[in-house]
């Protein structure tokens, strides 16, 4: 399996594992949407014998008192059902968590399953004294700091990308 970023030639693919995963059109426009509105984004694509069977998206995201943290946020990763299982999605995690590294970037937030994502290093958010702006639960809601204390006197509700709004 290889990792690397999207190029234009795979979004139709990359259109095809969203929409497979979550069964629904909804991350698949959300992809879309991020890729023509939000600067700087990281859109990454698991290969498998020239077959794209996994995406992960960052995009930024605001703690709005702190407007000069560099925060992404992970939404959506999606695997083909009939690859996942297989270490893919943790794959893509990885890579994408030091693709934002590399770009500078202090903290990651996702809005995911809590037995999933502390693998990585996530921890709820709310021990950081950070919020979602949507409803959800505390646990669910979690972040990671690529940089040592990077959030440690910040504090509030992290604002998305407008593009979710549309979800």
């Amino acid at each position: 399996m290889q990792i690397r970023a999207e190029t234009e030639e795979d979004w139709a693919a990359v259109q095809a594992v969203n929409e497979s995963a979550f069964e629904m059109p909804a991350e698949a426009k959300l992809v879309a949407a991020l890729r023509a509105q939000a600067q700087p984004f990281i859109s990454l694509i698991a290969e498998e014998d020239g077959i794209i069977v996994g995406h992960i998206m960052f995009s930024p995201v605001m703690l709005p008192a702190y407007p000069n943290r560099k925060i992404m946020g992970l939404a959506p990763v999606a695997v083909l059902p009939e690859h996942q299982r297989k270490g893919i999605g943790s794959a893509l995690v990885r890579a994408g968590l030091e693709a934002c590294q590399r770009l500078g970037f202090g903290a990651v937030v996702v809005l995911g399953h809590p037995k999933y994502y502390p693998r990585f290093g996530f921890a709820p958010a709310v021990r950081f004294d950070i919020g979602c702006e949507y409803e959800a639960p505390e646990e669910a809601f979690m972040l990671i700091e690529l940089q040592p204390d990077y959030l440690v006197d910040a504090s509030g509700k992290v604002k998305f990308h407008a593009a979710f709004d549309d979800l």
